[in-house]
């Protein structure tokens, strides 16, 4: 390849760049290829639009119509002290809220995000291997169950997986085209992919380190301003991070050989080991010839975008891996933006071989990948749903005018008042003791700090009191020391005590009458099938 003199125009230094980088292929997509994008795409939003409601919120999604739905003043208290992360999903929830407040509607916001991912990983993969490769991509994230569940669910992650491969797509164009729209589009979507997941902040260091492999001269002048913008307009995501440290991680606990192998069943499509062994088989078909050229300076394009797209899948989860043998950070579905770069490589495989093996693989992948998504209908791939649905149902027919409530997690109860707000007539409806700061929720909600003195003269006012255990149950398999003081707390006042388990959630009525307990013990096993 001949470089061109740095003292030429800048038209001369875009000619290098594309002799370097392949643009997309030539011409536009076919009416064929369009149609074809279109069935995929529908076939994507069937999937997604299906059973959309049939399971309950679990405690993350009830945590983010909570925060949607706090004031202007409350909203940016809570994103600055403790939920900056999927900040930007929180503010377009926010108006979406406005439409609409079923369970079916607060998730479609994710799945229209979902939807709109289909065609841009074509068009991604279009741009790096062709119009077969694009189109192999597209159905493989249609049918994924690891997609599915997260388009199903009302937190950022179909927002990241969509706005990563469309900084990507712009990182692309950027490198062979540097127009300022170019530039625009690419500064603003690795913007937006990290305020919508901070993880997404390592993609566009993946990019940054693929920018090395290449001679100075073979990148855009222009470009180099590029992670100055980005660094400016994520720097207060910086600075969260740099005040908060990993607080609102020390959740996480460190992983284990078993977690990365689950993770990598997630991942591509919970299949089983079979689909996880096939889509191995194919990545390694995609990747061993380009990597017989150990050079990684001057590399050329067509092992460059191999580089590229390993980079992304591996990169990110190598890292978090790294870091959390000192700190535990390795959260699963943080990496489901990296799916894009497995299905593209996935799909580089299928089309790698030849004619009469290649529809029989790309065959065996469907039917593998069609297996997991029917199983994700039945059970959640990774997430311990909680059922807060039959919880709130159970809570608000059998409470009584009068009755206190109190939640183990003070984030409990945001779950709860989203139920609460869509279930009826809930006159009879406890009185929220803990947390509690009016009659809205606040910021303070989010993070109250128990105070047992205050909560003791509050109950003594209720003939009965409810308390909800959210992940009461440690690894130890023992309750926690802070269910521990509430039972006591409440064990004070109510000598009589009826229990109620729902998955992932414990009840516990005290009550001053042995009538309760006549009462609970009466009930038929049907009346808690919620």
């Amino acid at each position: 390849m001949k470089i061109v003199d740095g003292t030429e125009s800048g038209a001369s230094d875009q000619k290098t760049v594309e002799s370097f980088i392949s643009p997309s292929p030539q011409g536009a997509s076919s009416p064929f290829e369009l149609v074809l994008l279109a069935l995929i795409t529908a076939v994507a939003a069937a999937l997604r639009f299906h059973s959309l409601a049939a399971k309950s919120f679990w405690f993350d999604e009830g945590v983010s119509v909570a925060i949607a739905r706090l004031d202007w003043y409350n909203f940016a208290r809570i994103l600055w002290r403790r939920e900056a992360n999927m900040s930007l999903y929180y503010l377009l929830l926010r108006f979406w809220l406005y439409f609409g407040a079923s369970e079916f509607f607060v998730r479609s916001l994710s799945v229209i995000f979902a939807i709109a991912s289909v065609p841009v990983i074509y068009v991604l993969g279009r741009r790096l291997f062709g119009s077969r490769v694009g189109l192999i991509a597209a159905t493989l994230l249609a049918i994924n169950a690891y997609h599915i569940q997260y388009s199903q669910d009302a937190r950022s992650y179909s927002l990241m997986v969509f706005l990563c491969p469309l900084s990507s797509l712009y990182f692309l164009k950027r490198l062979s085209d540097p127009s300022r729209r170019n530039r625009i589009a690419y500064v603003v979507s690795s913007a937006l992919a990290v305020y919508a997941q901070f993880f997404s902040l390592l993609l566009v260091i993946v990019q940054w380190l693929l920018l090395k492999m290449l001679d100075r001269e073979q990148v855009p002048r222009q470009i180099r301003n590029d992670w100055r913008s980005i660094a400016l307009l994520v720097s207060p995501v910086l600075a969260f991070v740099a005040t908060t440290g990993t607080g609102p991680l020390r959740w996480v606990q460190h992983p284990s050989l078993t977690d990365i192998w689950v993770f990598a069943l997630h991942l591509t499509g919970n299949g089983g080991p079979w689909l996880l062994i096939t889509c191995a088989a194919l990545c390694l078909a995609a990747l061993l010839p380009p990597w017989r050229k150990r050079r990684f300076r001057s590399v050329p394009w067509n092992a460059w975008r191999y580089y590229f797209l390993t980079c992304w899948l591996v990169f990110p989860v190598v890292l978090i891996l790294a870091l959390s043998l000192v700190k535990p950070l390795f959260v699963a579905r943080y990496f489901i933006f990296c799916l894009p770069a497995l299905l593209l490589l996935v799909a580089c495989g299928i089309a790698r071989l030849r004619p009469v093996l290649m529809a029989p693989a790309l065959l065996l992948v469907l039917v593998l990948s069609f297996s997991g998504t029917n199983g994700y209908y039945k059970t959640d791939v990774d997430i311990q749903r909680d059922e807060w649905r039959a919880a709130t149902r159970y809570l608000l027919e059998h409470a009584q005018s009068g009755d206190a409530l109190l939640f183990h997690v003070p984030m409990g109860r945001m779950p709860y008042e989203f139920y609460h707000s869509v279930l009826g007539d809930t006159s009879t409806a406890p009185i929220v003791l803990y947390p509690h700061h009016g009659d809205r929720v606040t910021f303070l909600d989010f993070v109250e700090k128990p105070d047992d003195a205050q909560l003791e003269g509050s109950i003594r006012g209720h003939p009965r009191a409810w308390l909800v255990l959210t992940y009461a149950e440690t690894q130890s398999g023992l309750p926690d020391a802070r269910s521990i003081e509430l039972t006591k707390l409440l064990g004070k006042f109510y000598p009589v005590l009826v229990e109620r388990d729902f998955p992932g959630i414990e009840i516990l009525l005290y009550s001053t009458s042995d009538a309760e307990k006549q009462i609970a013990r009466a009930l038929p096993p049907q009346a808690l099938a919620y």
